[in-house]
């Protein structure tokens, strides 16, 4: 039987080549500011028009500013990239959640809790974290700016089929470990190389119980692996999750669409490329001390030693702590912190608000640590009002900031100074990532909240229930 994967790629595939790439058939296409100029330019020089664009949603979210939306951007290149992405969007009639608009965010967080995203789809997105949506049971990965073009003009795109990789992690997860955690443990056990030309199906206990919000981390997490994507079947969570949503099928279609999507698991014999297998109790609350989302380890663990390390890799290892101003052997507990950032397509759910405001509860922002608290769309904001989560913060020192991408990639203007340390919910700590010589420090909602009330790193199973 096939898997979950083979399933939806096969329905979508339009035409063949031999030995070569299939057509495959888009069923969403999500478009922002950065990677879909050329793309619309491209369509104009052809004199082409867009071939379903009631598929195709766009909506800023990289550049856009977290504070005083409602003014005129002040970066001239990011205004240029915003104003251009609206003015497409309007020459070629489709739909456009602009910044202020009730429906506007991050597009990997606002497609899921909108309904957009549902089971059984291929979704394409000129980003690498498009993965997040395969958390639907979705066969959802990021494309060129090439292939936007493509997509945009034929709602179709040239790929060569992924292997395909299980990952099951059994057991039962600790006190502190979030899916977070799972991601990172997971990632820095592969390497992040280790998945490379795979599609990904996480499966086991621990991704049974997680929950929606849980499972778009994990999956969202799945690029860094060297992953084409990451996917976990439909079950109860998933439809519990989509249903009344405002694109999700109503009435009659709601039971007609559960009926298909209970149908897409990969069956008890489906064959994998690849089977890897991890257990929960060996996870911890996770943390990175390099450079890139490979290089982390359990909180009360020290850096690894050179030595432990491939040959081959060694002087790179020895320049990633150099940049990080790590050294070999190094206890991570008690480092000092600068920047807290909570957000991103990786963590910038309702569920990451609440385990923050969870540890935060009845303390106090550590004097000498700048706090980002960035919603990925306005119905995160809308449900944190809602549930006195601001609160909370307010009464421990956090401001709440708009919605947008922020301090994940410094493309706006939250930028981590250099030199400076982050402990940081998003997903990716390369040199520079978060602003020119800042160093990262990837890390869950709840180690970022511990950090962010004692100033250094810290333990969270410590402070939980305390």
């Amino acid at each position: 039987m096939n898997t979950l994967f083979d399933k939806i790629w096969d329905a979508h595939v339009v035409a063949a080549v031999e030995d070569g790439p299939v057509q495959l058939y888009v069923d969403r296409l999500y478009c922002h500011e950065v990677t879909s100029p050329q793309a619309f330019a491209g369509l104009r020089e052809r004199g082409l028009k867009p071939f379903r664009p009631e598929r195709i949603f766009c909506m800023p979210d990289h550049n856009t500013p977290t504070r005083n939306q409602d003014k005129p951007i002040e970066d001239p290149v990011s205004k240029a990239q915003v104003d251009t992405l609206q003015k497409n969007a309007s020459d070629f009639g489709l739909t456009h959640f602009g910044m202020m608009h009730p429906k506007n965010g991050i597009i990997h967080v606002v497609a899921p809790e909108r309904g957009l995203t549902l089971p059984g789809m291929t979704i394409v997105c000129g980003d690498s974290h498009t993965s997040t949506h395969g958390a639907m049971g979705a066969v959802a990965f990021g494309i060129g700016t090439s292939e936007v073009e493509m997509a945009l003009a034929s709602q179709c795109i040239l790929q060569q089929k992924p292997k395909t990789m299980r990952i099951t992690i059994d057991g039962r997860l600790g006190k502190g470990v979030t899916a977070k955690d799972v991601a990172l443990y997971v990632i820095a056990m592969m390497t992040t190389g280790g998945a490379t030309g795979y599609f990904v199906e996480y499966t086991g206990a621990v991704v049974r119980s997680m929950t929606m919000e849980g499972r778009l981390t994990l999956c969202n997490l799945s690029i860094e692996m060297g992953a084409r994507g990451g996917m976990v079947a439909p079950d109860e969570t998933t439809f519990a999750y989509l249903k009344g949503r405002e694109y999700a099928p109503q009435g009659e279609a709601w039971d007609k669409a559960v009926a298909y999507w209970k149908t897409l698991g990969s069956g008890s014999d489906a064959v994998f490329d690849k089977e890897v297998v991890f257990r929960a109790e060996d996870i911890e609350p996770m943390i990175t001390y390099g450079t890139n989302p490979g290089m982390g380890t359990g909180i009360t663990q020290t850096i690894p030693l050179s030595s432990s390390t491939p040959e081959a890799g060694r002087a790179s290892y020895r320049k990633s702590l150099e940049y990080m101003g790590f050294n070999e052997g190094d206890p991570l507990i008690g480092k000092p912190v600068d920047y807290v950032f909570l957000g991103s397509c990786t963590n910038g759910r309702i569920e990451d608000f609440r385990m923050f405001a969870a540890i935060v509860k009845g303390r106090k922002k550590a004097p000498g640590v700048t706090a980002w608290l960035v919603p990925g769309s306005w119905m995160v904001d809308a449900q944190i009002r809602a549930e006195g989560l601001d609160g909370i913060f307010a009464d421990a020192g956090f401001e709440l900031r708009q919605p947008g991408c922020s301090a994940c990639l410094a493309m706006n203007d939250d930028k981590i100074p250099a030199g400076k340390y982050a402990v940081s919910t998003s997903n990716r700590n390369f040199e520079g990532r978060q602003g020119p010589g800042s160093r990262t420090l990837l890390a869950s909602p709840l180690v970022a909240a511990a950090a962010a009330v004692t100033g250094k790193v810290t333990d969270p199973r410590l402070m939980i229930n305390a």
